[in-house]
């Protein structure tokens, strides 16, 4: 258990805990800044058990590979890319974020609202769905940075599969939303997630 408390365990749960906190608390930040705290609650900070759930069981993972194989969290390289993959994927969220404003909601909206525009320009020239594209890389990375091998191909499945579903389902009400202009743009730009249309 002394592995923990090395260089190589301090570090790396250093950085995954600075990173959790900085992404879930620059969320609600944003959110707040962007629709005012009357229209914000503690849910924009990301937060469900199911997600809860699996950072412990990373954690886990961690704890139990750095006191059986501590040289497979000696991987430098691995880790390093993994720290760019956060830092990336959450420049790449929070630029989505903050390009679309108030046209940004944690929540699919339904009805449309009077505010609420179709966002083209910025980053969402290059990806429809940037804020899904940077949590992508954002949690698989927390996970390469970890050396943690399983949660890497878990996260990187189950978060693909959470965008697969919730895609689909969001562009159906911005096509009614948008339209003719939405169902172009969509054409034109691919989604951001690999292998959803």
């Amino acid at each position: 258990m002394t592995e923990i408390f090395t260089d190589t365990g301090s570090r790396q749960l250093t950085q995954m805990f600075l990173a959790i906190i900085f992404f879930h608390t620059s969320e609600y930040i944003l959110a707040r800044a962007i629709h005012g705290p009357s229209r914000v609650t503690l849910s924009s900070l990301l937060i469900t058990k199911h997600y809860a759930f699996a950072m412990l069981v990373s954690i886990l993972e961690y704890l139990t590979e750095i006191t059986l194989f501590p040289s497979l969290k000696q991987h430098w390289w691995i880790s390093n890319f993994g720290l760019v993959m956060i830092l990336l994927g959450e420049v790449l969220r929070k630029t989505a974020i903050i390009t679309a404003g108030r046209s940004f909601t944690h929540l699919i909206k339904i009805r449309h609202e009077e505010h609420h525009r179709l966002v083209t320009r910025g980053v969402y020239r290059i990806v429809r769905h940037p804020s899904y594209s940077g949590f992508l890389v954002w949690s698989v990375g927390t996970q390469v940075m970890l050396c943690n091998p399983v949660s890497a191909v878990a996260f990187a499945v189950v978060v693909w599969k959470f965008f697969a579903d919730r895609i689909p389902y969001e562009e159906h009400y911005l096509k009614q939303f948008f339209g003719r202009e939405y169902v172009e743009y969509a054409q034109r730009v691919h989604s951001g997630v690999p292998f959803v249309n």
